[in-house]
C-alpha cells in the first residue's frame, strides 16, 4: 500500500538518484575510461537512427461487429498497430539518450482511426562505475523491460503483465540499474505512475522494483533460469493503493524459451472505496525448430485471471501460433506470426461469449 510512507521513500530515492549521478559523472571525468589496446578510441557524439513497426491482417471471428445496413458481419482489417523511429547516440562516452516518437492508431470517437504521433521514450542514461547506470525522462518501466529478450512476441499483443496486471511499458521518472555480477539484476525506478501515454494527475507517485537473479550461471542447462520478483507500489489518490506484485520464472534454452507469471494487484480508486483484488498467472513457451530468431518456431500462452476474488468470475486467454524468423542481417530483425487468439468468461453473474480472433502479424525492427 502507498501512503506517506511510499511518498517519503519515493522521494528520498529520487533525491539520492539525482543527487548522486553529478557527482559519479564527474568522478569519471576525472579518470575517463581508456579503451582496449589496440581498438578505436570511442567516437563521440554520435547519433544513429532504426525503426521498428507493428503491422498485422486481424480477423475478429468472434464477437461479430454490425455494419451501417444493420447486418451482423466479421469484422477483419489491415493494421499499423505501432510504429517506432529509434533516435539513439552518445554525448559523452558515459553519457548516453534515445528519443522514441510512437505512431499509434487513436480509439478517440473524433479522429477514429487516425495514426497519431507521440513519444514513446526521451531519456538520458549516465553510465557509474561498475556497470551501474542512472536513466531519467520516459523511459522503460523495470517488468517488461526485463521481460521482452525472453518473451518476444510482443507484436502479436500485449504481454499478461501489461494486459492484466496494466503496468504501462513506459514512464516518466528517473531509475538506477545494476548488475549483480553473472547473477542477475536490479532495476529500480521511481515514476509518475499513469504511464507514458497519460499527465501525471496529482501527487503521488510511483516505486516500481524489480529483482532478477541466475541462481546457476555456470550450469550448461540451467544457467538459462532466471528468477525475478517485482513489486509496484502507487497510488490513485493519498491512502487508496494502486499496488502490483509478480513472481516469475523465466528458462531460456537452445530449444525453447518459457516462462511462468504469478499476480497479484490491489486497486482502490478512493479512501472511500471497497478495494478490489485480482489474481492470475501465465504460462507460455515458444520451441524453436531451428534455433532461437532464426526459421520456425511456435508460440503457445495460456492466461488465467480473476479480476475480482471476492465476485464469481475469471477469464482465461490462450494464444497459439507459429512464427518464421528471417535470417538476421547484422542487427537488423523480421518475423511474420500466424495467430489464433481466443478469450473465454467463466462463472460471471452474466454469461459472455468467446472472444475469438486470428491474425497475421509482422515485426520489423533494425
Amino acid at each position: 500500500m502507498k501512503g506517506d510512507g511510499v511518498g517519503r521513500i519515493a522521494g528520498w530515492v529520487t533525491g539520492v538518484m539525482v543527487g548522486l549521478s553529478p557527482v559519479w559523472v564527474m568522478a569519471q571525468a576525472a579518470q575517463p575510461a581508456q579503451p582496449t589496446v589496440g581498438s578505436p578510441a570511442p567516437t563521440v557524439p554520435s547519433i544513429r537512427v532504426g525503426a521498428t513497426i507493428f503491422a498485422d491482417y486481424t480477423v475478429v471471428e468472434a464477437p461479430k461487429v454490425r455494419d451501417a445496413a444493420g447486418r451482423d458481419v466479421t469484422g477483419n482489417a489491415f493494421n499499423v498497430m505501432r510504429s517506432y523511429i529509434n533516435v539513439t547516440g552518445s554525448v559523452t562516452d558515459r553519457i548516453t539518450f534515445r528519443i522514441t516518437p510512437d505512431i499509434v492508431m487513436q480509439n478517440d470517437s473524433n479522429v477514429a482511426g487516425s495514426l497519431m504521433f507521440r513519444l514513446k521514450f526521451a531519456y538520458f542514461n549516465v553510465a557509474l562505475p561498475h556497470d551501474m547506470s542512472v536513466r531519467a525522462g520516459m523511459q522503460q518501466t523495470p517488468f517488461v523491460d526485463g521481460q521482452e529478450s525472453v518473451y518476444r512476441y510482443r507484436f502479436q499483443g500485449l504481454s499478461f503483465g501489461e494486459r492484466d496486471a496494466a503496468l504501462a511499458s513506459a514512464d516518466i521518472g528517473v531509475s538506477w540499474r545494476s548488475p549483480l555480477g553473472k547473477y542477475g539484476d536490479v532495476h529500480v525506478g521511481v515514476y509518475n505512475g499513469e504511464g507514458y501515454n497519460k499527465a501525471e494527475v496529482n501527487e503521488q507517485k510511483a516505486l516500481m522494483a524489480r529483482v532478477t537473479v541466475r541462481p546457476m550461471p555456470d550450469h550448461g542447462i540451467a544457467k538459462g533460469l532466471r528468477l525475478t520478483g517485482y513489486y509496484h507500489a502507487d497510488a490513485y489518490v493519498k491512502d487508496a493503493p494502486r499496488t502490483r506484485a509478480m513472481g516469475t520464472i523465466w528458462f531460456e534454452h537452445a530449444r525453447f524459451n518459457a516462462g511462468l507469471d504469478l499476480l497479484k494487484k490491489v486497486d482502490q480508486p478512493l479512501p472511500t472505496a471497497t478495494k478490489v483484488t485480482g489474481e492470475g498467472l501465465s504460462v507460455f513457451v515458444t520451441p524453436f525448430f531451428d534455433r532461437k530468431g532464426r526459421g520456425l518456431e511456435g508460440l503457445l500462452r495460456m492466461d488465467f485471471f480473476d479480476p475480482n476474488v471476492d465476485v464469481a468470475g475469471s477469464q482465461r486467454r490462450v494464444i497459439a501460433g507459429l512464427a518464421w524468423w528471417f535470417p538476421k542481417p547484422g542487427t537488423a530483425t523480421a518475423a511474420l506470426l500466424a495467430s489464433v487468439e481466443q478469450l473465454s468468461y467463466r462463472g460471471g453473474a452474466v454469461p459472455r461469449a468467446t472472444d475469438r480472433k486470428f491474425g497475421v502479424h509482422a515485426l520489423i525492427t533494425f
